[in-house]
């Protein structure tokens, strides 16, 4: 049984108490991946954003430069895949910008 304080004094919950606690813990259990996804996700995009003008066909890249940064682009784009619990997506590390 969880314990929770009531006036100062730390007694268990009833019955009621425990089963909307435990929603509430499942709740947040199941909103937590989703969150934390679209907060990568929001990095991602930055970055991609970031480097969008090197797709432009006036991009004055050379062929070396362009295929570097198309790599990372798409390594950019991969990076949520197969990201299925939130220690997975906390232990992402993005590619490195080429210079």
């Amino acid at each position: 049984m969880t314990k929770q304080i009531v006036n100062g004094v730390l007694v268990d919950m009833n019955a009621t108490e425990q089963q909307a606690y435990d929603e509430r813990m499942l709740d947040n259990q199941n909103k937590a991946l989703p969150r934390a996804l679209e907060i990568l996700r929001g990095r991602r995009n930055s970055r991609l954003q970031e480097s969008d003008w090197t797709d432009l066909p006036n991009a004055v890249l050379t062929d070396e430069k362009k295929t570097e940064w198309q790599t990372y682009r798409t390594d950019l784009r991969n990076l949520t895949n197969g990201l299925d619990t939130v220690e997975k997506v906390n232990a992402v590390e993005f590619p490195t910008k080429p210079e």
